[in-house]
């Protein structure tokens, strides 16, 4: 494992490069507000498509600017399919700006992640932020440092881009579906809902190899209660309190919240963007620096990423019937959901694992341990939504689960044992990485 600790004195090193702390963070963010917008307006990008290319793009932000971070673990020799030596490394007797290194670096990696179905409009958005930021980063810097900087955020973008290549997810998003795909009929297996298509979304997606090595296995929750159509079982009894919840005891304020953590592909930019985009707020609030930015960034990125494969494992182990479809089976067949019922399995809640897994870093990044800190979640005011206070991240992600049963669309154990999930693949993110310590 790389520890990079070339710096000199506390604002560069002895070949004059200034550290990343020296920079701001707000160029970086704009990339994760811009590809909040891109992923929304991409074809194939439902929520595991976005996780995957928010975590790219994270990681790639983070591994651009290390070299510029004292005490810096790289990623690379500790995420899962990143060897030692894969990714170039600076030639560090020349200087460098990382920021311009970063601006490069991530511009290049949003146009990979998105690349056959990425629209002229975005690819113009992407170049315009790329140029508008270089214009900006490169004032006072001589031209040879700015063309090094450039050439070394390509060079990483390309690397971890070929990484990636061989992750399973690569191109996903041509066929989200991964057809052909066998759906099993027993009783207790999930079955289209809502007129949707005949087949779930990515039920290959557990294959996909994890940036922590092994969190898929070791997150795993267990089994959900025993299938049963018996209205003395507990099974009967979860579908029942999602139905009771819906038709009797919803207030206005849960269905706000139901319909406040929806985050529908191509409606909003999907759960993962939403947990990114409150990162990006927290960060931009607390005028981090790029050290800061990049570090938090990059936690993210390998959070949520994970937390989608380790979900999607639980999902297609156990393949459970939805409870709209379960309730108009057995309860009632009048039910109707308060929000829509996404295509894939029920067991457990991708938004409770991937909010599970972003609040650990939330935590790490802004809190002590039992997560208090105040704030208001401003994500959602682009889609027409009021601003939502929190004074603790662990209520935040709560509210998160439970949206899904004010919904209608998940079980109660979907949701508790889906925060489970997220909580450990959360925790390994920051105790089995060796992020930096002291970040400004």
């Amino acid at each position: 494992m790389l520890v990079v600790s070339c710096q000199k004195d506390e604002e560069s090193n002895e070949y004059g490069s200034a550290k990343a702390q020296s920079f701001e963070g707000e160029f970086l963010q704009e990339y994760i507000t811009l590809t909040c917008k891109v992923a929304q307006t991409t074809d194939g990008f439902f929520p595991t498509q976005a996780a995957r290319a928010y975590g790219y793009i994270g990681v790639t932000a983070y591994e651009s600017v290390v070299y510029g971070i004292d005490e810096a673990y790289r990623l690379e020799g500790q995420i899962d399919g990143m060897p030692e030596g894969s990714i170039p490394d600076p030639d560090l007797d020349q200087k460098y700006n990382w920021a311009i290194a970063c601006n490069a670096a991530t511009a290049e990696m949003m146009r990979f992640m998105f690349d056959h179905n990425l629209s002229d409009e975005n690819s113009l958005a992407i170049n315009t932020l790329e140029s508008d930021n270089l214009a900006r980063l490169r004032v006072g810097e001589d031209e040879y440092t700015v063309a090094r900087s450039i050439a070394y955020g390509l060079s990483v973008a390309e690397a971890i881009y070929e990484v990636s290549k061989s992750d399973g997810g690569h191109e996903s998003y041509l066929d989200p579906f991964q057809l052909p795909y066998t759906l099993e009929t027993d009783d207790f297996c999930w079955v289209p809902t809502d007129g949707q298509t005949l087949n779930p979304l990515s039920p290959y997606w557990m294959e996909n190899r994890s940036f922590v090595a092994g969190v898929v296995n070791s997150s795993q929750p267990g089994a959900h209660v025993e299938f049963s159509t018996d209205p003395s079982s507990d099974f009967y009894g979860q579908a029942y309190d999602t139905y009771q919840q819906v038709v009797e005891l919803n207030t206005n304020e849960e269905r706000t919240i139901a319909e406040y953590w929806a985050d529908d592909p191509f409606a909003t930019c999907t759960p993962a963007g939403h947990t990114f985009n409150i990162v990006n707020q927290l960060l931009g609030e607390a005028n981090a620096t790029l050290e800061k930015t990049a570090v938090g960034l990059g936690m993210m990125a390998v959070a949520e990423n994970d937390a989608f494969i380790s979900c999607w494992k639980s999902k297609y182990d156990y393949i459970l019937i939805r409870p709209v479809s379960y309730i108009k089976q057995y309860i009632d067949p009048n039910f109707e959901t308060t929000i829509g019922t996404p295509p894939f399995p029920a067991y457990t809640s991708g938004h409770s694992a991937e909010i599970g897994a972003g609040v650990k870093v939330l935590i790490h990044l802004f809190a002590e341990e039992n997560g208090d800190y105040t704030f208001t979640d401003l994500s959602q005011l682009q889609y027409g939504f009021s601003a939502r206070n929190y004074d603790n991240f662990y209520e935040m992600a709560d509210e998160c689960a439970l949206s899904r049963f004010y919904g209608g669309i998940h079980y109660e154990m979907d949701n508790s044992k889906g925060l489970d999930l997220g909580f450990a693949v959360g925790d390994a993110v920051v105790n089995n990485i060796s992020w930096p310590d002291n970040i400004q």
